[in-house]
């Protein structure tokens, strides 16, 4: 977490303004913390987004959207403000260590490990889905790994799958590496629930080799590979895993299966509670963010200042 900008509010929502969790192309996100003491993501629009009253009217429609998604695996709407100047989304904050640091520091996860992952997400997807949303950018930086099971965190580009796309249909949106074939020639406008689908693809390969599946630098060359290369799944030797990502990377998203059909073809107990399904390194680097969460600041107390009434000082 960096420190707060000076030009950065204090306050939004009702939420106490701790530090930048990050900031994007739409807005920034904020760590916040309510007046009860609950952690929150606060996402705030940028200024050039919060003036456009197409945008607006999208944000309206989305955050309904979000307020609909239930799954204990995606992270939970928890308040927003859609008229004000400044208009923002919150979500519940779940300390924990994204899935791209996890892997960057203790290395591809075992099979096992990616089968669990790869079922617990295809039950928040579906439940994006359901509620009639695309995510749009799934990626191993927008999944939290914590003490009882992954989480899928940022909705800031998804999109009501029956709204007017806000961008442009020569815009790119999402992550190059993690984006779909339709994604990649066809902007974000061609992004439905089947491009989440391959993006999660993507994300399990990285998770089980440690690289994305079609490779890194340049954009260009990156899109190019998704459209018309297969995927490297060089190391993943689990016969089931292999296959599995092979269907999900499918050019053809009606070769795809939901995320919904996703969550029977897996045969993989869902962890309980626990954090047994991941490596012994990962658990420690999960308790160290976890930890971390006890240092910040605590609400300050707030001061009623009752009135004076100045009195003269008595005299010798």
């Amino acid at each position: 977490m960096d420190e707060l900008h000076a030009s950065d509010p204090s306050r939004i929502g009702g939420h106490r303004l701790l530090g930048r969790l990050g900031a994007g192309g739409m807005g920034v996100v904020y760590l916040g913390r309510t007046d009860t003491g609950a952690l929150a993501a606060v996402k705030v629009i940028l200024p050039e987004y919060a003036e456009d009253d197409d945008f607006r009217a999208r944000f309206r429609r989305e955050v309904e959207a979000a307020r609909r998604v239930e799954s204990p695996w995606a992270v939970p709407v928890t308040g927003a403000g859609t008229e004000g100047e400044r208009p923002w989304l919150a979500t519940a904050f779940v300390p924990g260590t994204a899935l791209s640091e996890a892997v960057a520091r203790c290395g591809p996860l075992p099979a096992r490990s990616v089968r669990v992952l790869g079922r617990l997400l295809s039950r928040a997807l579906a439940s994006v889905h359901a509620a009639g949303l695309v995510h749009r950018d799934v990626k191993p930086g927008n999944v939290l790994l914590t003490v009882d099971g992954p989480r899928l965190i940022d909705f800031g580009i998804a999109r009501a799958v029956d709204a007017t796309a806000l961008t442009a249909t020569d815009l790119l949106v999402g992550t190059p590496g993690f984006l779909s074939p339709e994604q990649a020639t066809g902007g974000g406008t061609s992004a439905g629930p089947a491009s989440d689908v391959f993006s999660l693809g993507c994300l399990l390969a990285y998770a089980a080799t440690g690289r994305p599946p079609f490779g890194s630098g340049a954009v260009e060359a990156l899109l190019y590979r998704t459209v018309h290369d297969e995927p490297d799944l060089d190391g993943v030797e689990d016969p089931e895993l292999r296959a599995l990502l092979g269907t999900l990377l499918a050019k053809d998203p009606a070769a795809r299966p939901t995320a919904a059909q996703l969550d029977g073809r897996i045969v993989e107990d869902a962890p309980d509670g626990s954090v047994d399904w991941l490596p012994e390194d990962v658990v420690r680097l999960i308790a160290d963010r976890s930890a971390a969460m006890l240092t910040l600041p605590e609400i300050d107390a707030t001061v009623t200042a009752e009135p004076t009434t100045a009195v003269p000082r008595p005299g010798r």
